[in-house]
């Protein structure tokens, strides 16, 4: 019996997850199988083909038992049938088609016997003649039937996977191809059937754009894991954070990326150790642009933060902290500096006197990400649940959230400071309000922790000038997009393979970067929901960021590399 290859199990798999709507899931497949560049002809397979396989294979195992006490070889039985009959045809048909045949083949050994019979009658053979003469003439008369049918069977299948494997034959002109299916139909008893499905009118929605690596710019120098990337606001700079005790600013040129650059980008090395000794403890971790773009702030292992101009010389140098600062926000206006640190507090720095403006110890454990609200006032996030709310010259918190069941990984302010957006090891995202005390938003479809979270951007010039929208990044490998409104989910981008860590939206708000430990760089469209460009670079991914044109998505990986792709359409 003919036997299915796996190239046209993989094709039936897609067309399944496609006509089922899981669109990601039939990309994933159909990138990784190469069906684009299958022989199949798409037209030759009807709709539900897979489903139709799998119900067909249960009723063969019914027929088998049905059959098991004929005369007939079950294995015999099996071989009458042919790969596509089990897609086209039902159970009542199957045992028709195999009862037909098994008749004409009992036919044709029944009409070599009497033959035989005749022609010993005719010529007077005795009994030892038809044993030497006979039986061998009976024999070759039944073989060459068995092979007159097996050759038929042969040629229907050669058919048929010509049919499947060769779509770019000669086609039949429409007629004749009308009166040969209406003759195979009332050949096997088929009236009105469903047709197959015809890809040229019903087609797959277009697969996504791999970037060509002649539009990337492969950033290296960098001798460790790269944590952390940052555009500049105003400019074509790009800061990033290593592992090797470095943190770099890239002159990225405008236009083109990639072998199309007018030229190579250089960068300024910021170290952060004086001698090799010390290297291993000032990793940098975080870092942050001011929103004049004249200086950077960058954080580190060692508890220290740095203050750095565009020249990449050193303008000062933070020290109060206990431990490893893993956030760090300038304030709007840029008087202010906001770190985060392991050793449970939160400082606000005076960047004009390098002093320590006020350190809030709240939390009871390290605190892990901090976001300002205006100028003076900012939220924090720890490892003990807790959310506080923190004002300049306050020495209490001016509100507290708790509601959370695990760590909380990150929180953001709404572009208008109204809503703080929190997630969490719990696999919850929730949104707070400062007038209520209870989250206004709960969000549980997350399977897993939740490691960041953004906010769309809003407002004239935007997508979304009336709709404020939430994404989440899951360690459950998805993201999900939320309207902030109503609470309802939007979307539910799937297609990475393993832990989501970093997102970014475009300027616009009509694109969503995403960064994954599966090593791919993923843009997706907002107003459909669907991937439509894709990066593979060498290692994770640790974070993602747009520039201000939108035109450049910058991200940074695990294998030492700053990858900036070149997004014009």
């Amino acid at each position: 019996m003919t036997s299915i290859t796996s190239n046209e199990l993989n094709y039936l798999v897609f067309r399944y997850l496609q006509e089922s709507g899981f669109t990601h899931s039939a990309f994933a497949l159909g990138y990784e199988a190469g069906i684009n560049k299958s022989p199949i002809d798409g037209n030759l397979v009807p709709p539900g083909a897979l489903v139709t396989f799998i119900q067909k294979g249960l009723q063969y195992i019914e027929l088998e038992a049905n059959l098991s006490n004929d005369e007939f070889d079950v294995g015999d039985d099996f071989s009458l049938l042919q790969p596509l009959d089990l897609i086209s045809k039902d159970y009542h048909e199957l045992r028709r088609i195999i009862k037909e045949r098994k008749e004409n083949l009992e036919k044709n050994q029944n009409e070599g016997k009497e033959k035989s019979k005749e022609s010993f009658k005719e010529n007077g053979h005795d009994l030892v003649q038809i044993k030497d003469k006979g039986m061998p003439e009976r024999e070759r008369e039944r073989e060459a039937s068995v092979d007159n049918l097996e050759k038929e069977k042969d040629k229907e299948n050669n058919m048929d996977k010509e049919k499947l494997r060769s779509p770019d034959v000669e086609r039949e002109s429409e007629k004749e191809h009308e009166v040969k299916m209406e003759h195979k139909a009332e050949e096997n008893g088929i009236s009105d059937g469903p047709e197959p499905m015809d890809i040229s009118s019903i087609a797959p929605p277009p697969l996504p754009v791999e970037v060509p690596r002649s539009d990337i710019s492969i950033l290296t120098g960098h001798t460790s894991e790269v944590f952390a990337c940052a555009w500049n606001p105003t400019g074509s700079l790009l800061a990033s954070g290593s592992g090797d005790s470095t943190a770099r600013i890239w002159n990225i040129l405008p236009g083109p990326c990639g072998s199309r650059a007018r030229e190579l980008p250089n960068s300024l090395v910021l170290r952060h150790f004086r001698s090799r000794t010390n290297e291993k403890s000032k990793d940098v971790t975080t870092l942050d642009w001011n929103g004049e773009g004249t200086l950077l702030a960058t954080g580190s292992y060692d508890g220290h933060a740095r203050i750095w101009d565009t020249d990449g010389d050193l303008k000062m140098t933070l020290s109060k902290h206990k431990g490893p600062i893993f956030s760090l926000k300038w304030n709007k206006k840029g008087d202010f500096l906001l770190s985060g640190s392991v050793d449970k507090t939160a400082i606000v720095w005076d960047v004009r006197t390098g002093e320590c403006k006020q350190q809030f110890e709240f939390h009871s454990a390290p605190t892990l990400d901090v976001d300002w609200k205006s100028n003076t006032s900012f939220a924090s996030c720890s490892t003990d649940n807790m959310i506080y709310v923190c004002k300049v010259g306050e020495m209490r918190p001016i509100k507290t959230f708790s509601g959370h069941q695990g760590e909380i990984n990150a929180i953001k302010w709404d572009p208008t400071g109204s809503l703080l957006a929190s997630c969490s090891d719990d696999a919850t995202a929730k949104i707070w309000s400062l007038k209520q005390d209870k989250w206004v938003h709960d969000f549980k479809e997350h399977q897993k922790e939740i490691y960041t979270i953004r906010w769309s951007p809003t407002g004239p010039g935007t997508c979304n000038p009336n709709q404020l929208i939430l994404a989440s990044a899951s360690f459950d490998s998805t993201v999900k997009l939320w309207d902030a409104d109503s609470g309802r989910r939007l979307h539910n981008l799937n297609g990475h393979r393993q832990p989501v860590y970093s997102i970014a939206f475009s300027p616009n708000g009509e694109y969503l970067a995403s960064g994954s430990v599966d090593q791919c760089l993923y843009v997706w469209s907002l107003k459909e929901g669907k991937l439509i460009k894709t990066f593979r670079g060498g290692g994770g991914i640790f974070e993602v960021c747009w520039n201000k044109e939108g035109d450049k998505i910058a991200a940074c990986f695990s294998d030492n590399t700053v990858c900036v792709v070149d997004f014009r359409k």
